[in-house]
Parts: structure tokens; sequence; C-alpha cells
């Protein structure tokens, strides 16, 4: 029995009376303790008044003036409750009315006093309903026979009592140690934790993906018992599959891997056939059918869930299943794989002509590293014969179809961004947009490609009327923007913006385009990747920022890295078997769920009432979840990178850089280092040749008695001082004291 009082709780909606029976079912209770276990809880919510028992069945009591929000704590010991909706009111928690609760905790917050204009409503912990630190990084300190740990993440306000668990705890003093939590404070007694792993003497000597994998709980290696489920499960498939599928085993078909990812990421998913039709092209994707091996809420299954996404750390993955899983449907050329295959027909001008999905059994014939195909491309005279098929078809695939789908893209809005950063996956990954890379541009432009065939997929979708997960971004607030266009008008290149109205991804194109004419376009681009909001997933099509789509987008690419794909997977699949293509058995003629003339012609439910019932409300519970877990494997990745660059900078510190100012603040600029891409702050109280004055108006800090002023968009050479490992701080120091070519004479009044 592994689950929350939030999981628990979720599965009652609608004021409706829910039978204990189909709890123990959801959430995986299948021994008597863990079906006692749940009683219990059940109990304790019923005399807590969350729940009311009526006719055997329990039923959620909604209180007034209570709300489930997550907890944000500061070092300073106040804490704010943040609610889902973005739009309702941040609700403050003083220390004293913590309850209890963590940094990071999901709680159910009852509002004690209202709040004002200028004031935010205050609140208590009411419930704790589901804790966000199963584990934590601390470093152990001894007070006379009692071992403590003491969080090195400053937003938790509590010291936990170690338990010896047959250690030598004196070993660990003053080190840095990965503590499981094994008991949350109860009352007046402290939590008590046990140490699992002694990482170092302190953060700088402990290995880098040991910190985040312990800091994020992401667990790098598998229990025993689900490798050997694993590896129960059969190497090949049902010969009864080859006339229940569609056998394109004789269709020219290859993948694509990126070398700087092959060691990291072995998953091979998706492979990509080619055929001409008359003057029109059939693009296949086909997917690797994870679905056929791993069944719904099995251990394996509930594991996936549980994890929601593969996160890479370096050369180590946080992998969504065991390799065994990998080995048994990686599309590997030469072996018969079971797939999902989807069939895009484009014309000359890249309008979609027809489409279809089937189950199918394919046999790969190559596979190709981006850096083989340009070759292949630039010298398309040479090369042995046996690849004259592939050349040609990738002609088409990168030179047409994905330039076709690329200015599709543009005249929606779309944008790019220009990054180094690696994706492991082969659409837009998690920033929710197109990264474009000087180095290899055809893993950009088979991206096109991929993420206009997850389109027309979520468009069936749509059109079938089925429950499904969508991949949707907000557009980004003005606010997240402000600091970038003064900096980017410094640099002489103003762009107006109608600020009054939304934020459009045509905005976002334009001012990509005047970045790329600047000379600090890197870091400009750096920045602007940082305004765009997270993509999430919702059980409702709507809006992508990043891709310029005003309606339905999916991912279904990865079903082996990404757990929604995997769900996508399986209701593609749902559809291909139970799916009803007519009103009733007695209509003569029915349509073609699988392609798109379906569309528009469904008036009826194509999933069984009961089936499509039990889907829409399982999705509204999985989405949550899975955004968690996205956010999660976002912070971890950025956190990686943080610490690799203040590795490098620790390295420097002493040398003198060039940098750019990117914000000023009352307390000191900071500056963007362009060739690390690394930011670092100057403190004001490090400028000993002047006294200065923050100016808000125009971002900048001016010397009082020298009218020297450091601008935004300023270029300045500093001096790398310290930096702070853990934190990812870095600070810095003027080179010359502020003067000459580091700073700009101020031309303007004293305000």
């Amino acid at each position: 029995m592994d689950f929350s009082l939030a999981t628990l709780l979720s599965h009652f909606s609608d004021d409706k009376l829910v039978a204990g029976k189909v709890l123990e079912k959801k959430l995986g209770c299948e021994d008597e303790l863990a079906i006692e276990k749940l009683q219990i809880i059940l109990d304790a919510l019923e005399r807590a008044g969350l729940l009311v028992k009526e006719r055997g069945k329990y039923r959620r009591v909604l209180e007034d003036n209570v709300v489930e929000a997550k907890l944000r704590c500061s070092s300073k010991g106040f804490c704010f409750a943040i609610q889902d909706d973005e739009d309702a009111d941040d609700i403050y928690v003083r220390e004293a009315h913590l309850s209890n609760a963590w940094n990071g905790d999901r709680v159910l917050v009852r509002i004690i006093k209202d709040g004002t204009r200028r004031r935010s409503p205050e609140g208590e912990v009411r419930l704790i309903l589901e804790r966000a630190n199963p584990s934590l990084l601390a470093q152990v300190k001894q007070a006379e026979e009692v071992f403590r740990a003491v969080p090195l993440d400053d937003r938790l306000l509590f010291e936990l009592n170690l338990e010896a668990n047959g250690q030598d705890l004196t070993q660990a003093i003053n080190h840095l140690v990965h503590v499981a939590v094994v008991r949350y404070a109860i009352g007046e007694y402290p939590p008590l934790g046990r140490i699992t792993k002694i990482l170092g003497s302190d953060a700088e000597a402990a290995a880098d993906t040991d910190i985040v994998s312990c800091k994020h709980d992401l667990p790098l290696q598998w229990p025993e018992d689900l490798q050997q489920q694993a590896d129960k499960l059969p190497l090949g498939f049902n010969p009864t599959e080859y006339s229940q599928r569609a056998d394109l085993r004789a269709l020219l078909t290859f993948t694509f891997v990126d070398d700087r990812l092959q060691s990291l990421n072995p998953w091979i998913e998706t492979a990509f056939s080619l055929e001409a039709q008359d003057d029109q092209w059939c693009l296949g994707v086909h997917i690797a059918d994870v679905a056929h091996y791993i069944a719904e809420d099995t251990p394996l299954d509930r594991a996936a869930r549980k994890r929601g996404t593969a996160v890479y750390l370096g050369d180590k993955v946080c992998s969504l299943f065991p390799d065994a899983v990998q080995q048994r449907c990686s599309l590997v050329p030469g072996a018969e794989r079971l797939a999902l295959s989807f069939f895009v027909t484009l014309d000359a001008s890249g309008a979609l002509t027809a489409f279809q999905f089937q189950s199918s059994v394919i046999q790969v014939d190559r596979q190709f590293s981006f850096a083989e195909v340009q070759s292949l491309l630039a010298n398309s005279d040479q090369g042995e014969p046996a690849l004259a098929p592939f050349q040609e078809r990738f002609r088409t695939l990168f030179f047409n179809l994905s330039a076709l789908a690329k200015s599709q893209r543009l005249q929606r809005g779309g944008f790019e961004i220009l990054s180094d950063t690696l994706v492991p996956f082969l659409d837009e990954g998690r920033l929710g947009t197109l990264l474009v890379t000087e180095a290899l541009p055809l893993r950009t432009l088979l991206a096109e490609l991929v993420i206009l065939v997850q389109k027309v997929v979520a468009d069936q979708l749509t059109a079938l009327g089925v429950p499904s997960l969508y991949c949707i971004q907000p557009e980004p607030d003005w606010e997240e923007l402000t600091d970038l266009l003064k900096l980017v008008t410094n640099l002489g290149s103003e762009q107006t913006f109608d600020t009054e109205a939304d934020v459009k991804p045509q905005d976002y194109a334009r001012l990509s385009q005047a970045l790329a004419k600047l000379p600090a376009s890197r870091i400009l681009n750096h920045l602007l990747e940082a305004t765009l909001k997270t993509e999430k997933y919702s059980s409702h099509p709507a809006s992508h920022f990043g891709l310029a789509y005003p309606d339905g987008y999916t991912h279904c690419i990865a079903p082996g890295q990404r757990y929604a794909d995997l769900v996508v997977q399986r209701i593609l699949k749902l559809v291909l078997s139970e799916g009803r293509d007519r009103r009733t058995k007695h209509s003569k003629v029915g349509v073609n769920l699988t392609t798109l003339e379906c569309r528009g012609q469904i008036s009826w439910s194509v999933l069984p009432p009961i089936t499509h019932e039990k889907l829409a409300e399982e999705l509204h519970h999985l989405v949550s979840h899975l955004n968690d877990r996205e956010k999660v494997a976002e912070d971890a990745e950025t956190d990686l990178r943080g610490l690799k660059k203040s590795e490098k900078m620790k390295e420097r510190t002493g040398q003198v850089f060039r940098g750019l100012i990117t914000g000023v603040q009352s307390y000191g600029f900071f500056v963007e280092l362009e060739d690390l891409l690394v930011e670092g702050l100057v403190h004001v109280s490090s400028l000993k040749d002047d006294w200065y004055e923050y100016r808000a108006r125009h971002s900048c800090l001016v010397g009082r008695k020298n009218r020297t002023a450091y601008r935004l968009g300023n270029e300045v050479d500093v001096q790398v001082k310290s930096v702070d490992y853990y934190r990812q701080q870095i600070d810095l120091v003027t080179v010359g004291g502020g003067s000459t070519a580091t700073a700009i004479e101020a031309d303007w009044e004293e305000e």
C-alpha cells in the first residue's frame, strides 16, 4: 500500500458515494494488512469530519473556508499556501500554524483571517495530505548523546533525530548525508530519520548526481522484485499477433539516434518510413508498443506511474522502466517488434490529406545517427548503393516535408530558441518549444514532423470524443518579460508590444528574430527560454503557447520514457479494440475510427459508457500527479546543470571574465557570462569607489559622486570572488572599481 491522503481523497468527486471495495482496488490494497490500514485511515478521516459514511459507503465533506494548497516556505519561518488555481490568493501561514507541515507538502488550509487589498488571507494547516520530502540532504551534528540531521535546504524548518540502525553515526558527523524520514513529527516528538548514504565531507566532495537524486528523491536503481518481474516479460510475442495486426515487416523503416545521448538513453521507440503516393508522400511514424508488455495496474505499471517520467542526470538516468523492458521493446534493426503505427499523408504544399493509425508488426532495416544522415545528405552522389533508397527518402524528409512543417509552424506564429541544451526526446521535450542548435540542425527538423504527427493524433482523439491526455502550455506573463525587453532596448533594438493584451506566440517570434541580430544573442536566447511556462498535462484540449497551437496537442512517441505517452497509447489501442464505429448494432454503415473520414460524423460515445466514464475519472486523477512529476524532473535536471556550472566556476575563482548586466536591483546587479551561460551577482557592497543609488526607472545603479552608472545591458569586466557550490550562488566583483570601460556615465538629471 503506497498512497497519500491526497490520492485517497482525489477519488471522491461530485458528492458521490464511494464503496470501500472500490477504494481498495483503486489504491492497490491487495492483502489483508493493506486493507486493514486503509480502513483505519477511512475511520480517522470520518472522525476528522472529512468523510461521512452512508449505507456502508463514503462521501467527501467539503468545509467552508478550507482549501487544498501546496506549502512554499521561506528560511525565515513563514510560509504561503499556494492554491492550484493561478488566480486564487496565496494564503499566509505563520510557523505556529504549520502543524508540523514542511515546505512543499500538500495540505488542507483553513482560512482564519480574510485578506485585504494589501494583505494576503491568513490560514492554518488543517491536515497534511501529502508529504513532499520522504528523504532529504542534511549535515550530521552531535549534541551530547543525540545525533541530529540538519537539512541543507534552509526552507525545511526543523532538525531530525537520527536512529543508529546498526550504524556508527560518529563517522557521519559534519558529513553530507542522505536521510530517509522514518517518522514525521508528532505533537512534541521531533521527526526521526535514518542515514541511507554518506555522500561526502561536504557538498563539493559529493558526486553531483548523488546530490541531485537524493535532493529530489529520484531512485537510480530498481528494487530486485521489480527487476525480476521485468526479466519475466516474454522476449518475443505470440504468433497470433501477425494476423491481428498490420504486417509492415516489408516496409523500409529506419530509426535515428543522437550520438550525444545514445549511451545515456538507449530507448529507440520511434521508427520512420516514407513512401511516395502519386504527387504526395505518406510518412509513417511507428511507436514501440510498450502497452502490450506493461499491463495496467501491474507492479511495473504502478512503479512507472509513480515515477511519471524518465529523468536524465548526466551519465545516470532515473528510468521509467527497468532495462529489461527497454530490451524487449526497443526498435532494434533486424528484430521483429510490435508497434503502433501512424500514417500521415501530405501533399506538395504540406497539407494533410489522409491519416490512419493501426497496430502493427515492423522490422527496422537500419539505424542512423544524425551525423551519418548529415553526411549522406552532403554527399548524395557518394556512398554505398544499399544506402541509395535511404538517401532519397532523407532528402524528401528533411529538405521538403520538414521544411513545409516548419513553414506552417512559423505561419501560425511559432518561434524557436537558440540553445545547446540536450533534449532526450524526439519532440519539443520539457521546454515546450523547439530548441535549435547550429551543430545538429537535422534533429530540430525531425522534431518538426514528430510534433506534426502528435498534433494530428490529438485532433483525432478530440474528433472521436474519447477521454485523453493533452499537452498544454499557458502563455507567459508580461511581467516575466519586463527586464528582458528593457535589456533588448538598451542594446539598441527597441521592440513595441501591446502589453494590455495577452502575450501571443507571434510576440515571441518577433522577439526571437530581434535577438538573433544582437551581439549577445546567446545570452538573450537563454533569458528568453527562462520566461516560458512549463508544459502541463490536461484531460481537456487547450492551447499550447510554444508550438502556437490554439487547441489540442498531445504526446505519444515516448511510451517507454513518459508515462503520459503510455496512457495515450493505451487509449488509442482501446479505440482499436473496443471503439464503436456506429451508433447502434442495427446501423448498416459504420465509420473508420482510425482515419480522417470519421471526423464530424460521430454523434455517439465511441467507447462503451462504463469504459468512457471510468477512463475520464482516472485521467482526471492522473493529471495533477503527472504535472508534479514533470516539475520534479525539470527541477532536478536544471539543478544538475547548475551544479556543473558552479563546479566550473569554482575552478575559475579569481579569473576575470567579460559579461553582460542582465538584471539590476537595489542590492546589486546580475552579470551573465556568455561563454559559460553562468549568472553571478555583483553585490552593491563590493562597489567601494562610491555610494551607489538604485534607479528603478532606468534599471541602473548610479554613483553619487562620480555619476558612473551600471545599467541593464552594459558590458562589464568581473572577477569570480567566491562560489557557493550547493546553493549555486556565484559572487562577482567588478575589476577596476567600475570605471572606464566597465561602466557608463549617467546622462540624465538626478531624479
